[in-house]
């Protein structure tokens, strides 16, 4: 701001057009740079830099321009109380209110539009240190039509990222409070993708769902009581009713839209055998931690499908704390299996949750399988006491068999523990990092 000599109301201005165009199409922007992975990183960073070079000339441009009319100490105290206050009601708006009713592209649009609206307001407040206000009009005037057209073009824009992201026809694609949820098709079946990322192929599924499911069966043969944690899809639960001993299924999952349309799609509902709709089954929409925390009630069994660790925000759901609230509701015979990601492709991760999950008290037996739409994938079988592997397992399963198990809990020389595995904890999540660094290899 110091290089700015001259004309600092009319730079003030111009710095507030160029916050409207970048922040306000910034959302945009980024979805179609995610297509790209080379590019996605640089389109990022980029933006964040000069959108935040731009706010950063804010303050001192308006303090200089208001320096005269305005005691400095009363000006500071003025100007810092309304920039935090505006942040503050802006980062709980954007993310909280704005986006789950209008969706990221227009919540992101809308936003450069209240900047434009700030950009007209101080040509007027300041048109005799401006002059002539035609040509920042007239600025203000293009960025908002082209912000006004892109916020009314917002779901075919959605669209056009989506078709080039995904291969395949999409059939449903809409933003809960909590992710971005898709439903794709092709010809052998559909998928389910969360931010972008694959949950599952109707062809494949049940190869990774039996895997999680049925060999903690063969420790715990007579479980009544099951939870599962995530999986609102509906199939681990399907897997899980297979067995005539249990009595109850609490499935926790925090997207009502997840279990929602695991509960009324046709397609859904074929592939879960309606599970979601058994008598047998309570659905809770909760935070899986919160309501390990605030509940009572113990498990014969429970399993964790949760996404892969890629941010903090889940990977508190992988660390010791987790595995500790998890132990309080396991009943003293009980056992709990949890999807532990790609023992092959993420080797160093896998073997952190199997560390921190034996840190909190269990004995683990980690096991993995092939799934065609994921690859080699990892799970951890873990009991509060000494157990050996499962050696039986219920009949009419697609998959797995009493002849196959055995082979689950083999690990090859490419995928053997590493012994120098730390364990992950909530203030520090070594899994969140090591898991973003060995998948990175592969954009």
């Amino acid at each position: 701001s110091k290089f700015v000599e001259r004309g600092v109301a009319r730079r003030f201005v111009e710095a507030e057009i160029a916050v409207a165009f970048l922040g306000g199409f910034s959302a945009p922007i980024l979805s179609f740079a995610f297509l790209s992975p080379r590019w996605f990183h640089p389109v990022f960073y980029g933006l964040v830099f000069a959108t935040g070079t731009l706010v950063g000339l804010e303050i001192p441009l308006l303090l200089r321009l208001m320096r005269r009319a305005v005691a400095f100490k009363d000006l500071v105290a003025q100007v810092l109380t309304f920039d935090y206050l505006g942040a503050l009601a802006a980062s709980l708006l954007f993310p909280l209110v704005f986006v789950p009713r209008l969706g990221l592209f227009r919540t992101s649009l809308l936003f450069g539009l209240l900047n434009v609206a700030v950009a007209v307001a101080t040509v007027r407040i300041f048109r005799r240190e401006i002059g002539p206000p035609a040509g920042l009009y007239a600025k203000a005037a293009i960025v908002g039509v082209l912000l006004v057209g892109a916020y009314a073009s917002a779901d075919r824009l959605s669209d056009m990222a989506e078709e080039q992201q995904y291969a395949d026809e999409v059939l449903f694609a809409k933003s809960s409070p909590y992710q971005r949820v898709v439903l794709t098709r092709n010809k052998a079946g559909f998928q389910l993708f969360l931010n972008g990322h694959l949950q599952f192929s109707s062809v494949d599924e049940y190869r990774y769902h039996e895997a999680l499911v049925h060999p903690a069966f063969g420790v715990v043969p007579g479980a009544r009581r099951v939870a599962v944690l995530g999986g609102g899809d509906g199939l681990a639960v399907r897997e899980v009713l297979r067995h005539p001993s249990v009595e109850s299924v609490t499935l926790v999952d925090l997207d009502p839209m997840v279990t929602r349309l695991a509960r009324e799609n046709p397609l859904f509902v074929e592939l879960n055998g309606g599970s979601l709709r058994s008598p047998k089954v309570t659905v809770v929409n909760d935070d899986a931690m919160k309501w390990l925390e605030e509940g009572k009630d113990l498990f014969d069994l429970v399993f964790v499908d949760f996404p892969d660790p890629n941010s903090f925000a889940v990977g508190k759901l992988y660390t010791r704390r987790f595995y500790g609230l998890l132990k309080r509701r396991l009943a003293p015979d009980g056992a709990f299996a949890v999807q532990s990601t790609s023992p092959l492709f993420a080797r160093k991760s896998f073997w952190i949750i199997d560390r921190t999950i034996g840190a909190s008290g269990f004995t683990t037996r980690p096991y993995h399988v092939a799934v065609p739409s994921f690859g080699e994938w990892g799970f951890v079988l873990a009991a509060p006491r000494p157990f050996e592997p499962p050696t039986r397992l219920i009949a009419g399963l697609r998959f797995l068999s009493d002849e196959t198990l055995p082979a689950l809990f083999s690990f090859g020389p490419d995928m053997a523990r590493w012994e120098e595995a730390p364990v992950n904890r909530l203030h520090d999540q070594a899994l969140v990092r090591t898991y973003e660094s060995e998948w990175r290899r592969f954009e």
